[in-house]
């Protein structure tokens, strides 16, 4: 049983120049029949046609069930993907593997938008220690059961950094949906998730710089390591230092504008190119969205941004789950059920142990620390599958991750909800109805935000009016 399993792990990555399959895509079974001299956009347009009407259906069931749209954009995935019989409903895997970068991309900036530097300044101490705790350990962790599980080195890596990673998403959601999110410990899990979120962009960079540098016949060494994590430290330092000086400004410019579609423009044309340099570097584009994210939360019109592209997300975080639901090989998902079990089990059971340990030792009561450690044990969701992504995107790993993350992500998803209401059910502190009353207020703050920046831009225009008369 465990030689076949390690002889599935060796089964190559997808690229998006492999041939994943022989058999006649369902695009290529109509064109016969249709009037369309050039077959590629054709072909592509239907991808595109395809991929929304099923995600479409599948996102109305999920809703119906009352069940995370992840979970429904994933088998809406598999079941257009290349894999699936009796014949693909994609045509190009190429066109699947150029959306997920798109989603990434859309992806990663919207988080990013959510970190500014004075919000990542507030984190507190006990947020820091908790989750460098937690994410470093467990990574180390996971990583040793992997090898143990015969995966290959780098496919371990990769494998305990996807695992270490809770789903921001996917938590938080299940929290608003339960009316939990201006909890006491939905506050700690939220502080201890962007430091985590930002830990795990830097560690996939490093990861992928390293694991180029071995593809491309370099020694593995110290000071190859070493390399990479000044390249990363250098990229990230220079974006926030030199341009949190001069993009905020630019963005602001764009805002006073009041022409949301210039704003729009401004700000994808920043998370596309940082996307772009961070490429060029050898790191993922996630880095480069991610920090172009920062940058626009560091201006004045970061919550005008905030909600203009929330369709963006919307759709853009679709098509990255459905991308990865199509690449994933679910004739290997049998294999990796039980590898997949465990490993669910062991992040679970380290983070949970961890962060409840760390927490129980402040002046945190331990309902709050259960409560938290709970929230950041459920689920494996959006990152963990960017970094199988990114592993993917250099070479490093082999095809038998993906399908592994997908059985953990469905899984994880399916149940952090009723996780979560486990510990809703321990007592709650007269403290914390206090702050859960002055997080309504903060929410209401924060729905102001917009209307009040607008305000904010009218007052300076009638002040650069009344000056130059």
């Amino acid at each position: 049983m465990l030689d076949r399993f390690i002889a599935l792990t060796a089964a190559p990555a997808i690229s998006g120049n492999a041939t994943t399959t022989t058999t006649t895509t369902l695009p290529e079974r109509l064109l016969p029949f249709l009037n369309i001299s050039d077959a590629l956009p054709a072909i592509v347009i239907f991808d595109l046609a395809i991929i929304m009407v099923i995600a479409a259906v599948m996102a109305a069931i999920s809703f119906r069930l009352k069940q995370p749209m992840i979970l429904g954009y994933l088998i809406a995935g598999m079941v257009i993907g290349p894999f699936t019989p009796p014949f693909p409903l994609v045509g190009h895997i190429d066109t699947i593997n150029l959306l997920a970068e798109l989603g990434i991309i859309m992806l990663l900036f919207v988080i990013g938008t959510e970190f500014p530097v004075s919000r990542l300044r507030a984190v507190g101490r006990i947020s820091v220690v908790v989750a460098l705790s937690e994410a470093i350990i467990t990574l180390m962790i996971v990583f040793f059961i992997a090898q143990t599980l015969g995966f290959s080195y780098f496919d371990s890596l990769f494998l305990a950094l996807a695992m270490s990673i809770t789903s921001t998403v996917v938590t938080v959601r299940v929290l608003e949906e339960l009316g939990m999110i201006r909890d006491k410990s939905s506050t700690l899990l939220l502080g201890i998730s962007i430091v985590e979120d930002i830990l795990a962009v830097a560690i996939l960079a490093v990861l992928q710089s390293i694991a180029t540098s071995s593809a491309n016949g370099q020694e593995v060494s110290i000071a190859s390591i070493a390399l990479s994590i000044g390249i990363v430290a250098a990229f990230v330092g220079s974006i926030l230092t030199v341009g949190s000086k001069f993009m905020p400004r630019i963005i602001d410019r764009a805002g006073k504008t009041n022409d949301y579609a210039l704003l729009l423009i401004v700000i994808l044309g920043l998370a596309f190119g940082l996307s772009f340099v961070a490429l060029a570097l050898g790191l993922s584009v996630a880095t480069g969205a991610f920090l172009a994210g920062v940058l626009v939360a560091e201006s004045k019109s970061g919550a005008v941004a905030r909600i203009i592209t929330i369709p963006l997300r919307d759709m853009f975080a679709a098509i990255f789950f459905i991308s990865m639901g199509a690449l994933m090989n679910i004739a290997l998902v049998p294999a990796f059920i039980v590898p997949a079990a465990i490993l669910i089990l062991v992040s679970f059971a380290s983070k949970f142990l961890i962060v409840t340990g760390v927490l129980s030792r402040t002046r945190i009561d331990n309902a709050t620390a259960i409560r938290t450690g709970l929230g950041m044990s459920a689920a494996r969701g959006e990152l963990s599958l960017v970094v199988v992504k990114g592993g993917q995107d250099v070479g490093a790993i082999t095809g038998a991750l993906l399908p592994i993350l997908g059985v953990v992500t469905i899984v994880t998803t399916f149940i952090t909800p009723y996780i979560i209401k486990f510990g809703a059910r321990l007592s709650v502190s007269k403290e914390e109805e206090v702050e859960a009353g002055e997080g309504e207020e903060e929410e209401r703050r924060r729905a102001e935000e917009p209307k009040q920046q607008e305000r904010e831009w009218e007052r300076e225009d009638e002040e650069e009016e009344k000056e130059k008369e």
